[in-house]
């Protein structure tokens, strides 16, 4: 299978990486204690360290808004996951607990602030492609079961013409949704070159360590640049 992310994206800004990591033989589960206590741990600590005001200014916060206003997302109205994520925790909110892969993605994508997809392979048969929408995508809303039509130009991640996150990293299709069945799993990260935090390095290895160690599982590393804009991998 073949991951690929088109020209006109890095075009929008060539500082972009998407970090691709292959999960397989995941052994997922419900989430444990400890796992839930990760979460409330990464939550805590974005309280502690972020002010509300200052969300925007965030490096990875800052890239992915001005992205998506060069392709023609309002990130107001469309905000990424991480986002929202941080957003709804700076009122006070917790997160739900889904189960321990959701939950300890969640906790690395809160700790890091990053935008982290993880998408079940078991439900994606077509090359998976980063790129703008040709009018022939259909998408199916999380939790729903009636499919919607996708606009041309619109920026997407889509596996042929089933769209998996629409309006770049906004909102995730159901289908490949992480569940307990889930045993084979891309996890699609994003960041920028010459980030001073190294979070896009430093979350991949998080994910990474969880796959082996938590999930018994194993892991091929991607990183795909405008240098290196196609992956293959045994899905």
């Amino acid at each position: 299978m073949k991951y690929s992310v088109s020209p006109e994206v890095f075009a929008l800004d060539p500082r972009l990486r998407f970090g691709i990591i292959i999960g397989k033989d995941i052994k997922n589960r419900s989430s444990t204690k400890e796992d839930e206590m990760r979460l409330r741990r990464a939550e805590e600590n974005v309280r502690g360290k972020i002010k509300p005001e200052e969300l925007r200014d965030i490096s990875n916060i800052a890239l992915y808004r001005d992205t998506m206003k060069k392709a023609g997302i309002n990130p107001n109205r469309f905000p990424v996951s991480v986002e929202s994520m941080v957003k709804r925790v700076l009122k006070g909110d917790q997160l739900p607990v889904i189960n321990a892969l959701v939950d300890l993605c969640n906790a690395v994508s809160l700790e890091y602030l990053i935008t982290l997809g993880a998408h079940d392979l078991g439900d994606i048969q077509e090359d998976l492609s980063v790129q703008f929408s040709t009018g022939n995508e259909i998408f199916l809303p999380f939790g729903q079961t009636e499919e919607e039509k996708v606009e041309e130009g619109e920026l997407v991640f889509t596996s042929g013409n089933q769209v998996q996150t629409r309006k770049w990293i906004w909102r995730q299709s159901e289908l490949g949704k992480t569940t307990l069945d889930s045993h084979h799993i891309i996890f699609q990260l994003v960041g920028m070159a010459e980030d001073p935090e190294d979070s896009l390095v430093e979350a991949m290895a998080a994910i990474t360590e969880m796959v082996i160690f938590d999930f018994g599982g194993s892991c091929e590393n991607y990183l795909v640049s405008p240098d290196n804009m196609e992956i293959v991998f045994k899905s």
